[in-house]
């Protein structure tokens, strides 16, 4: 993950331009990429390995070789201007051309072979990420081209790590518990004051084409959630019969929850009068001081309207987790420009759920507002749509096929994502009714 310049130069090398520093720092995010990936897909045998435990994800062994194929497309062919490996797979592993329902059908390398490859690509990779200049070209400068395949390594490990959560049968995977913090005299919300900060991002090396370029946004004044909405929050909207009533939802929403019969959060189920959910292969009480997840848009913007709030902004959102009042500037991430840690976030799949809302105080914006990285995606009232001045790199199908009205944004990340594809500017967007991702909201209200 790349790092803040130093403010001086006898603090020593600059880590956004020093050769060694840019190799250590990518050698570093493609080798905690590939650690995941190795432990989400050797936990299951290769029957699992194969299934599709769901038409909304890909069989397992298909993310396995799709990573391949993405690295060796760009690290090594785009990058190297090496020969293709493995050309005829290309298309296969091409996921606009395959949608993931039909995966199971193509003729995917068994689980043997896509590790054989995917290894093979890593070993040539690396001996490239020794010996090539890290400048003079777009893809290079700052190791962008190794960043790039390293926050999409670990956004597939994100996903598979959903398809484990929709896999039937006993867990496979497991973690230690959260921390948990002293939430005493934490506020409900606090205000953020109106007027401008600095959106998105022209500085950080390794932000994606959606987090471009930096750009004034003036906000007015408004109130914000602490915390995530919780479970036990939510299940009072379900108690008060949020579901039952159409004034909550937009329309969309409400034809959505009626035709696939929806009445709680999904893996929820009620087991004589308590509500229960299913977590990686485990059923557990629903934990009431937990930010509630798996919730789609739809169903977070009918709490915040049933609560008398709604959903922030993206702007508004950004300002809360990014702007210092004191300085006027916009940290790279709530608690500053230093790199995360276990103490200040819930990322990297380190703990299989969400912390208590309110936890991470050490990640604490300048606002009071916590929880603002890791713990759940948050979804926003904002379109997913370009910045001003936004051009796609490297490659359009990134983000400009997805910008318009059909997707919502995002921020923030999960327990799920890994530090390397979590920024105070990242950009996360999703179609309103998907329920399957590790999403979750907080509220707002007008000042």
């Amino acid at each position: 993950m790349s790092r803040r310049r130093p403010a001086a130069r006898d603090e020593g090398p600059d880590p956004v331009t020093d050769p060694e520093l840019l190799r250590q720092r990518a050698l570093d995010a493609l080798t905690t990429a590939r650690d995941r990936t190795a432990l989400l897909t050797s936990c299951i045998d290769d029957r699992e390995l194969t299934s599709q435990h769901s038409p909304l994800m890909s069989p397992l062994v298909w993310d396995l070789a799709h990573i391949g194929n993405q690295e060796e497309q760009w690290l090594l062919r785009a990058v190297a201007g090496r020969d293709a490996i493995r050309p005829e797979i290309d298309s296969i592993y091409d996921a606009f051309e395959h949608p993931r329902a039909a995966r199971p059908s193509l003729p995917l390398l068994a689980p043997a072979e896509a590790r054989r490859y995917a290894a093979d690509v890593r070993g040539r990779v690396l001996d490239v990420l020794e010996k090539i200049p890290l400048h003079g070209r777009p893809l290079l400068d700052a190791a962008f081209a190794f960043g790039m395949i390293a926050q999409h390594e670990q956004q597939h490990d994100e996903t598979m790590l959903i398809t484990h959560q929709l896999r039937s049968g006993p867990a496979a995977l497991t973690a230690p518990e959260p921390p948990r913090a002293d939430t005493t005299g934490l506020r409900d919300e606090v205000l953020v004051p109106g007027g401008p900060f600095t959106m998105g991002t022209s500085t950080e090396p390794w932000a994606l084409d959606n987090e471009r370029p930096a750009h004034r946004r003036d906000v007015a004044a408004f109130h914000i959630d602490t915390a995530p909405v919780t479970c036990g929050a939510y299940l009072r909207f379900m108690e008060d019969g949020g579901y039952e009533q159409q004034r909550w939802w937009a329309e969309p929403g409400w034809e959505q929850i009626r035709t696939h019969g929806i009445r709680a959060p999904l893996f929820w189920h009620q087991d004589g009068g308590q509500w229960l959910r299913r977590r990686f292969g485990v059923v557990e009480a629903v934990p009431l001081d937990e930010p509630v997840l798996h919730v789609s848009w739809y169903e977070a913007d009918a709490y915040a309207r049933w609560a008398g709030r709604r959903l922030p902004s993206e702007a508004e959102w950004e300002k809360a987790a990014r702007h210092d009042p004191v300085s006027g500037r916009s940290r790279r991430y709530p608690w500053g420009d230093e790199d995360p840690t276990a103490e200040r976030a819930n990322l990297g799949q380190h703990h299989l759920r969400p912390a208590p809302a309110g936890s991470y105080p050490a990640g604490e914006s300048p606002h009071g507002v916590r929880q603002l990285t890791g713990d759940v995606w948050e979804w926003t009232s904002s379109d997913f749509l370009p910045y001003p001045g936004f051009a796609a790199f490297p490659y359009r199908e990134y983000s400009e096929v997805f910008f318009g009205s059909d997707h919502k944004v995002l921020r923030g990340g999960s327990f799920a994502v890994d530090e390397v594809a979590c920024r105070g500017t990242f950009r996360n967007w999703d179609l309103p009714v998907r329920r399957q991702i590790f999403s979750g909201f907080r509220t707002a209200r007008d000042a």
